[in-house]
């Protein structure tokens, strides 16, 4: 691919954005933070460090990732907490499967709760969505994402 067809694509004159460079700065911090732990603690260690990250985010995206949080570690016992790209993360056996992005430090308007490929989201007509905005989580915004974990980790 040539330079001018990335640059019209990217809407940039190349190279990665502010936003892009600080994730993957913090996934390489992460990745080294990972092989400096020791076993017994990595996991308590992991969800210290996303629930410290959902303490740093700016209200309402905190609010929302703490109810994820709540939510996804109350249904899915079998993933563990840690962070991806510097956003709090669901995994299991080290895959992550579901993630939350805080729209304010994604400046984007909303925030995101996703899946993986390692979700088992599939279903029967070939579509089905991964990612979903987030806004206020009203209960049936909860039951849903309630529902959407269950099924991701069966």
């Amino acid at each position: 691919m040539s330079t001018d067809t990335t640059k019209q694509r990217s809407g940039r004159s190349g190279g990665f954005s502010e936003e892009e460079r600080a994730a993957m700065k913090d996934r390489a911090a992460e990745l080294k933070k990972e092989s400096g732990r020791g076993r017994g603690n990595k996991a308590a260690a992991e969800e210290l460090d996303v629930l410290t990250k959902i303490a740093e985010m700016e209200s309402p995206d905190r609010a929302a990732a703490e109810r994820i949080h709540a939510i996804v570690t109350s249904n899915a016992t079998d993933l563990a907490p840690k962070l991806w790209y510097g956003q709090p993360a669901y995994a299991r056996k080290g895959k992550v499967v579901c993630f939350f992005r805080s729209g304010s430090q994604d400046k984007e308007r909303y925030s995101t709760f996703g899946f993986t490929a390692e979700a088992h989201l599939d279903d029967d007509t070939g579509l089905w969505p991964t990612s979903y905005a987030v806004g206020d989580l009203s209960e049936e915004a909860e039951k849903a994402i309630t529902a959407l974990v269950k099924k991701a980790v069966r």
